[in-house]
């Protein structure tokens, strides 16, 4: 052996064997299956922190304050954005949305993952701040498919459907600047759910680790 390789340090392992936090933000188009998705990935036992989301919006029936959205006034939410508490927000069929910062800092120095549930103009403006971060694209198989999901919730009128619908489309346009996509297929969650899981495992033994900072 050479002198010159004998002086070589070994590498450090460390990163590789405690991988830093992740910053999973799951997106894609109304009806996708966001919200269901995610609340699998409760129920199965994932350790990591759900950054709940702050919308004016009023919940639907079986949404939980401060499990599902943490829903609040308008007024709160300008003041929201006026203290600087949001870390991206923006205005979604009528009404607004944003991701408190406190919750996303908090969670990466306690060393947990943090999962954001965003629509796709969030994403955009989230890959601008964290460049870092996994973003996910999730969809269901075909437009028909997705287009039923959003009929099926018989919770607006015919001209929101429509404009959801229509948005739908546009967003779909944005799969290709998504690290991963991921197809929920009715009936099959835990697949869907086993997916992300599996991007998540295979992120925290990329060679270059990922970093996020806020």
């Amino acid at each position: 052996m050479s002198e010159a390789v004998a002086r070589r340090e070994w590498v450090d392992l460390e990163p590789y064997l405690h991988p830093a936090p992740l910053v999973i933000v799951i997106s894609g188009p109304s009806g996708a299956g966001k919200d269901v998705t995610i609340n699998r990935l409760r129920q199965l036992g994932h350790a990591f922190h759900f950054v709940v989301t702050a919308t004016t919006r009023p919940p639907r029936p079986t949404e939980v304050h401060g499990r599902d959205y943490l829903f609040v006034s308008r007024c709160e939410f300008e003041r929201m954005i006026v203290a600087g508490e949001l870390l991206e927000h923006a205005l979604v069929y009528g009404e607004h949305k944003g991701i408190p910062k406190s919750q996303v800092r908090e969670a990466l120095a306690s060393g947990y993952d943090v999962v954001l549930r965003v629509d796709v103009q969030g994403a955009a403006r989230l890959r601008e701040l964290m460049p870092g971060a996994v973003f996910i694209f999730l969809t269901a198989p075909s437009k028909e498919e997705l287009i039923e999901r959003l009929r099926s919730r018989k919770t607006e009128t015919e001209e929101a459907f429509r404009a959801r619908v229509a948005t739908a489309q546009r967003e779909m346009q944005e799969i290709c600047h998504f690290d991963y996509v991921v197809i929920n297929r009715d009936g099959e969650l835990d697949c869907t759910v086993e997916r992300i899981m599996a991007i998540i495992t295979a992120e925290k033994s990329r060679a270059v680790p990922r970093k996020v900072e806020l």
